[in-house]
């Protein structure tokens, strides 16, 4: 397994790389920007790029995506509970002084408990309302087990719920429910800033005290 993650894009969202090392397939989680700096990662590693995974579909997470399917022919994934926010990528980046291009078509949406299978890796899709309606995380089980969160789950915070769709009593049902029953001692990548595991912010998460 191999696992990078940088900031890419205007808001420096965190992007990730998952990859099976032995088949060199690899999937893209949250295409936030910078398309070239990923493909060029991918590239020093002897990837092939078969998917871009989105934890959501905020502009800062999906913008990314449309060149590096033109590039790679990747499929574009994501939960159809956030279509409406991905249709209106234009409109986002207008509220925030951007200017971005319609997306290209999504090509499969996503359901929890799919698994979605990289090379000999596998990652299983949780569904985790809240910060939109279609959030989703990624946990990946290896040798070690890993959580990419979006912007759902942060080190020792939570993912804003006062923008569309959003819902506060939604996301903490869906962290304490679905993510803090994950092990321990699973590694948590959130969708911005540094990592966290499930344990600490068991216990040091103001929001889930």
């Amino acid at each position: 397994m191999l696992v990078d993650s940088f900031p890419v894009g205007p808001l420096q969202c965190n992007c990730s790389i998952i990859a099976c090392k032995e088949t060199g397939e690899a999937a893209i989680v949250d295409a936030g920007g910078d398309a070239l700096k990923i493909i060029e990662a991918c590239q020093a590693h002897g990837l092939t790029i078969k998917y871009l995974l989105h934890t959501h579909a905020h502009f800062d997470h999906i913008v990314g995506s449309k060149e590096l399917k033109e590039k790679t022919g990747a499929e574009i994934l994501l939960h159809k509970g956030d279509q409406w926010l991905y249709d209106n990528l234009s409109k986002q980046g207008q509220l925030f002084g951007f200017k971005f291009d319609q997306p290209l078509p999504v090509d499969r949406y996503l359901d929890d408990g799919e698994e979605i299978q990289i090379g000999k890796l596998k990652t299983t899709v949780i569904h985790t309302p809240g910060h939109t309606p279609g959030s989703l995380c990624f946990s990946l089980a290896d040798k070690e087990s890993v959580l990419f969160s979006g912007d759902t789950l942060f080190h020792r915070s939570i993912g804003r719920t006062d923008l569309w769709g959003g819902s506060y009593e939604q996301i903490i049902d869906s962290i304490a429910n679905r993510l803090m029953t994950l092990d321990d001692s699973t590694r948590v990548i959130p969708g911005h800033g540094p990592d966290t595991d499930i344990w600490s912010e068991k216990k040091e998460n103001p929001f889930l005290s």
